[in-house]
């Protein structure tokens, strides 16, 4: 079986999560728990490839990747105990605006520790990306990240590669560069990886649940709290702008009537370091229902943040892999707006599954 070579830009708790689930699913019954899809056309889990890494620490750069995802300040759950070494070395990326500098203030192992190695520059990461064979380009930068997502999705195009933008810097949701990937046939899914059971999803569930039991939402607000480094990244608000718009949008998309700005409040809120990458989100609805009478619901969601991108991630890189494989190039519209928060074009969850379906039916 043909595997799916992947490069991995930013080796942190996301990447820590797929990585170990692809050897995971390799070792048990490829429908067991956890999956949306055991097999995409001919695609499972474990066809998937790492071949190439980039990041910025220095406790990772120059390490196997099967090292590498489990050094600090990686805190993803162990979901095996090791994985298999790979013989891809993380390699220095280049650092732009992947690294804010207020995360300095924080001690190790919880923050990073930039390696002193010599950036590199685009043609260097090109060549590596050509050596290896790469066919598809994860993102997952930090929350922030523009210049840097940038630099990479060129690097993407001059390599040859889809690219999977998992973090809410505006790609794919950008014709400027859709135009590119599709002119070259290059197939892009983004923006802003949605978990598989997280706030948002949740949120949009039971917003789409009251608009169509009748019930008038008045407001509503979604907080978020966690100790991995996306938190600690995103402590910096300056870095949150891209993000709270990617969520926020997320949620109004299945509104009837979008509420005013003042009547939505959807993003993360703080970083407490003893939850490590335990996510704890709060959701909070104000409606009415028949007669105007008021309703209230509140709800608390705790999840292993990681491991539920993981189970997304897996199931955009094998419909990337079909539309590489069936010569579609451009935006993959039912699965960005499946899988990501901020598509291009946003759909119900009813009608996105329904898109993303016929997508698996078609290209398998």
């Amino acid at each position: 079986m043909k595997k799916i070579k992947v490069a991995i830009v930013g080796v942190g708790n996301c990447a820590s999560a797929l990585i170990q689930g692809i050897h995971y699913y390799d070792s048990v019954d490829a429908h067991t728990i956890g999956l949306m899809h055991a097999m995409i056309g001919q695609y499972g889990p474990s066809d998937i490839e790492v071949v190439a890494a980039f990041d910025i620490d220095a406790r990772k750069v120059g390490k196997d990747v099967s090292v590498a995802v489990f050094c600090n300040p990686n805190c993803c759950v162990h979901i095996v105990k090791e994985a298999p070494k790979s013989g891809v070395i993380v390699r220095m990326g280049s650092i732009l605006d992947g690294f804010s500098s207020h995360m300095n203030e924080y001690p190790a192992p919880q923050t990073f520790k930039l390696s002193n190695e010599e950036e590199m520059c685009q043609e260097d990461i090109v060549s590596i990306l050509k050596e290896s064979e790469s066919e598809i380009m994860l993102n997952y930068l930090p929350v922030g990240s523009q210049l840097a997502t940038a630099f990479y999705a060129e690097c993407a195009l001059k390599a040859g590669l889809g690219f999977v933008n998992n973090i809410p810097v505006f790609i794919a949701s950008d014709k400027i560069w859709t135009d590119r990937f599709k002119k070259l046939g290059l197939p892009i899914i983004g923006d802003d990886i949605k978990s598989q059971i997280g706030a948002t999803i949740v949120h949009r569930v039971l917003s789409d649940l009251f608009e169509k039991r009748g019930a008038k939402i008045d407001r509503t607000y979604q907080l978020n709290v966690g100790g991995n480094t996306d938190f600690l990244n995103m402590i910096n608000r300056e870095r949150l702008k891209s993000k709270k718009i990617s969520k926020t949008e997320a949620v109004q998309s299945v509104f009837f009537n979008q509420l005013d700005d003042d009547k939505i409040h959807v993003g993360p809120s703080d970083y407490v370091p003893w939850l490590k990458d335990n996510k704890i989100c709060f959701i909070r609805i104000d409606g009415r229902i028949f007669g105007n009478v008021p309703i209230n619901l509140e709800l608390r969601l705790s999840v292993e943040d990681s491991p539920n991108s993981a189970g997304v991630g897996i199931d955009a890189i094998r419909c990337c892999k079909l539309a590489l494989d069936n010569g579609i190039g451009g935006v993959l519209e039912g699965p960005s707006a499946y899988f990501m928060k901020r598509p291009p074009v946003q759909f119900t969850d009813d009608k996105a599954y329904e898109l993303t379906e016929a997508f698996i039916s078609e290209y398998s």
